[in-house]
């Protein structure tokens, strides 16, 4: 058996410097420090980034993606290393650039740097591996002994060692040890391997707030092909004191506003408020129960394919990569 560890940086390959922690060691020096052995599987490495994730841009996830496609038919299963600041969103991307990946592609770090007494990262590191050697298809995240579907997962903390959940949709295993508990199996779409790494980054994300101005609205939106709008509860836009809904609908017409929630589990629906139903009859396109990150990363996917405002809708509502529950 063959296992390609794929580097991006992160935490997980920091190490102290005058001005903070800073991204730096190989993955060579991770698993030594982390003391990963083979044990009987051939362990590849290769170096791909070397970043903070931070500094992570969609420009990179084309990057990633590139050396996983590349690798598909070498190995038997593929681990890549990230910052978990935006491996979300990189997990994401990777999801809907890689079609109908034929082995385990396992994305995992570290909340503490792998120089660091306690280090999380060669549990992680362990988890990760294990679980790419059972032979499951897609792309996934292991962190803190969970497998999660990598289209599913958020950051909900910023400091503490179990940083992830799955979000609206179930873990899928756990490791514990050397054994894979299987507790759930996602039905991805089946097919040859492909890469399509056509993406429109020119998208931004806007937090709905009290007071938000509608002039603000239309000035960024001039800048942009579209744009995701985090609502409150289960979606809706102001139009009393400050007509935000009239804003919106001027643009909707134009360039597609997605709309998710600020609460993080549930999703959109707006059917359920009078506030939503305006949304809706404003051309707001209704993020269901997809995550922050996979819906924004699922726009920039849609206007990389379309500009056409009834693709990107029908793209918006459709089941790429587990990232939706289409009845929603």
């Amino acid at each position: 058996m063959r296992i390609l560890i794929i580097g991006t940086g992160g935490t997980i390959a920091s190490a102290r410097t005058e001005k903070g922690y800073k991204a730096k060691l190989t993955i060579e020096e991770i698993l030594k420090l982390a003391g990963i052995e083979g044990n009987g599987v051939e362990i590849e490495t290769k170096n791909v980034l070397n970043l903070d994730s931070t500094l992570i841009q969609p420009e990179d996830w084309v990057t990633i993606g590139e050396a996983v496609f590349e690798s598909l038919g070498n190995y038997d299963g593929i681990v890549i290393t990230h910052g978990t600041d935006t491996l979300a969103y990189t997990s994401s991307a990777l999801s809907f650039m890689l079609k109908n990946v034929p082995i385990p592609v396992v994305l995992t770090g570290s909340m503490l740097p792998i120089t660091e007494p306690n280090s999380d990262a060669p549990r992680n590191l362990k988890t990760a591996l294990t679980f790419a050697m059972k032979g499951f298809p897609g792309i996934y995240v292991a962190f803190m002994d969970k497998i999660m579907l990598g289209t599913r997962v958020s950051k909900v903390h910023s400091l503490g060692l179990n940083a992830f959940q799955s979000i609206n949709y179930p873990d899928i295993a756990y490791v514990k040890g050397e054994e894979v508990v299987v507790r759930h199996r996602p039905e991805l779409p089946e097919g040859e391997p492909s890469f399509d790494p056509r993406i429109d980054p020119n998208v931004v994300h806007i937090r709905l707030t009290p007071g938000l101005s509608p002039g603000t609205f239309l000035a960024v939106a001039e800048t942009v092909d579209g744009i995701v709008l985090e609502g409150y509860g289960a979606g809706g836009i102001p139009y009393r004191g400050r007509n935000l809904l009239e804003a919106v609908s001027k643009v909707a017409r134009e360039k597609p506003v997605v709309m998710t929630t600020q609460a993080l589990y549930g999703g959109v629906d707006l059917t359920r408020y009078e506030v939503g139903r305006r949304a809706l009859e404003a051309g707001v396109i209704p993020a269901g129960d997809m995550t922050k990150e996979a819906t924004l990363v699922k726009l920039m996917y849609a206007l990389g394919h379309t500009k056409k405002l009834d693709e990107v809708r029908e793209i918006m509502g459709k089941n790429v990569a587990g990232e939706i529950n289409s009845n929603f």
